[in-house]
């Protein structure tokens, strides 16, 4: 039988995980649905930036616990699944300031730096996520099935029909002298 690991270790974990990875999946709800999201590790909390032109989470602003799995950087496995209290941050909380600065600093290819906080104000939700202490899946626990779901229906199709080769081309090797 395998040990489990401390809650010491399980939260050292949690904290170098979300500060090494961008990408963690986010379950709540009822039926329960899980979703990627981009986040930031801050304070010791997660925080996420949906609605409006940012990623799509929809229902989170009514979540209160939320499942966050997150996976290895190095070979994608599911290293730890927790279960986390879910708040909002508000423009004019203490919070507001410092965590939007630090997402506008993390956040990849936004139009305007100056404005980013500004549009989240109007436009989206900004939560955090912070640690309950539960834990569902950690190193030694983690069930042996492969969490496979079929993907969920969508509107989007090709442009048109696929591009058809003809012949393959001949790889050359180089010659050696």
């Amino acid at each position: 039988m395998t040990e489990q690991p401390s809650p010491a270790f399980t939260g050292a974990l949690i904290a170098e995980l979300a500060k090494k990875t961008g990408v963690s999946w986010l379950g709540y709800g009822s039926p329960p649905s899980v979703h990627p999201a981009w986040h930031l590790w801050y304070d010791d909390a997660l925080y996420v930036v949906s609605g409006g032109p940012e990623q799509a989470l929809p229902g989170i602003e009514h979540a209160e616990r939320v499942e966050v799995l997150m996976r290895s950087k190095d070979n994608g496995g599911r290293l730890v699944t927790w279960v986390g209290r879910r708040s909002a941050v508000r423009p004019g909380d203490e919070l507001w300031e410092p965590v939007t600065a630090a997402l506008v600093a993390d956040r990849l290819n936004l139009d305007d730096l100056a404005t980013a906080a500004e549009n989240w104000a109007r436009t989206s939700t900004v939560s955090r996520i912070v640690p309950t202490g539960e834990v569902l899946e950690a190193p030694g626990s983690l069930p042996d099935d492969a969490h496979l779901a079929a993907p969920r229906p969508t509107p989007a199709t090709t442009r048109g029909a696929l591009p058809r080769v003809l012949h393959r081309r001949v790889k050359r090797r180089p010659k050696l002298s």
